[in-house]
């Protein structure tokens, strides 16, 4: 286990040394203004502003967040971060919740899946900026405090991969299991206890990495819109000083990314704790 560990961390960082390698030599290679087609630009900037030396981010990242303080940048980002992962965190679960009692309830009724599985993959075509507004209005009139809108928007994009999986693994238990239940004139929610769960975990954990990911995005997309000081507001914040300090808006990316990495291996570590007891198949 630690041995893996290790080998996971080096590859990790084999992985960003690469990264910031093309980053540097896609700034010594490509265009300065970049390049159009058809009007459209297609190849971008290779210049300071829009692309500044990966030193320069990092070196930014211990440089005071606003002139005259002593606060350095890398705390603001982390303190934005948190609260971001918090309501990421809080939309995971209740999107995780409601997949999962969605998925359970298609499964039980043939019929409640035919008529809704196909809405519930059309709400995902709905734009997340667009929808964040309505969310906000809705929570303002009802009252609600601000970070039940950034949760509900991380919940929204966590609940569909989720739901889907979910569906997927519980028709995946094997027949002659089914068959073994119906011998002990097992219901069927007994059997979904018993059998039906235990069999959609292999396939509910793969949803619930995307989910988690989707969550990160669906929060910083609402603070984006609503104003509620996490990541993406900083984000936003740190955008418009893009011109003059380009190298401050990357460590608001840098925080982005930090945070889905974190919200991949929580589910990467409830993977394990769960699958760490399940007995393994014989093979022939």
């Amino acid at each position: 286990m630690i041995a893996r560990g290790t080998r996971r961390a080096a590859l990790f960082v084999v992985a960003l040394v690469c990264v910031a390698s093309l980053w540097e030599l896609y700034k010594v290679v490509g265009p300065t203004d970049g390049a159009e087609v058809f009007g459209w630009r297609l190849v971008p900037r290779a210049s300071d502003r829009a692309m500044p030396h990966t030193w320069e981010m990092v070196q930014r990242l211990f440089d005071p967040e606003v002139r005259g303080q002593d606060t350095p940048i890398w705390l603001a980002v982390v303190g934005y971060s948190w609260y971001t992962f918090r309501m990421a965190l809080v939309g995971l679960v209740l999107g995780g919740t409601f997949g999962v009692a969605l998925a359970i309830v298609m499964a039980r009724f043939k019929v409640i899946e035919r008529g809704l599985l196909p809405y519930v993959i059309a709400s995902q075509t709905v734009p997340l900026i667009a929808l964040a507004p309505q969310v906000a209005a809705i929570g303002g009139n009802w009252d609600l405090p601000k970070w039940t809108w950034v949760a509900a928007l991380g919940a929204f994009l966590a609940f569909f991969p989720i739901a889907v999986a979910t569906l997927k693994g519980l028709g995946s238990a094997p027949a002659a299991s089914l068959e073994l239940m119906d011998s002990y004139a097992a219901g069927w929610w007994r059997t979904l206890v018993k059998l039906r769960l235990p069999a959609a975990v292999p396939t509910m954990v793969p949803g619930m990495k995307l989910a988690a990911t989707a969550a990160v995005i669906g929060v910083i997309v609402s603070e984006i819109s609503t104003g509620v000081r996490g990541i993406g507001f900083a984000s936003l914040t740190y955008g418009q000083k893009a011109t003059s300090d380009p190298a401050q808006l990357y460590t608001a990316v840098f925080g982005a990314a930090t945070l889905g990495l974190l919200m991949f291996g929580l589910v990467v570590a409830i993977e394990a704790v769960a699958m760490r007891n399940r007995p393994q198949e014989a093979t022939a």
